[in-house]
């Protein structure tokens, strides 16, 4: 699968981890040129708190649009160390 946006890819990988009909993808899978750390913080009932990416293309920021959690509870353990995306960027 492959995360874009603004025709650049954000990150590709084949090992992929539904939840929740969202693709997270392996950390390391990230193109780190196209990312940058946000302050942005939400809380999910049963994941956790969610830390968020900007997704930067040619000079274009996507806030918070990759997020990830970074000590997810143990009911998401699965996702630990895995990053999905949302507002604008195409996962196929």
């Amino acid at each position: 699968m492959q995360a874009s946006w603004k025709g650049a890819v954000i990150a590709s990988s084949d090992d992929i981890v539904m939840v929740e009909g969202n693709a997270y993808f392996p950390a390391e899978a990230l193109d780190p040129a196209h990312v940058q750390p946000s302050e942005h913080r939400s809380v999910c009932g049963w994941k956790g708190e969610a830390h968020y990416y900007d997704v930067v293309v040619d000079g274009a920021v996507n806030p918070n649009a990759a997020w990830f959690y970074p000590e997810p509870k143990d009911a998401a353990r699965q996702i630990r160390g895995r990053v999905a995306f949302w507002k604008g960027v195409t996962v196929q």
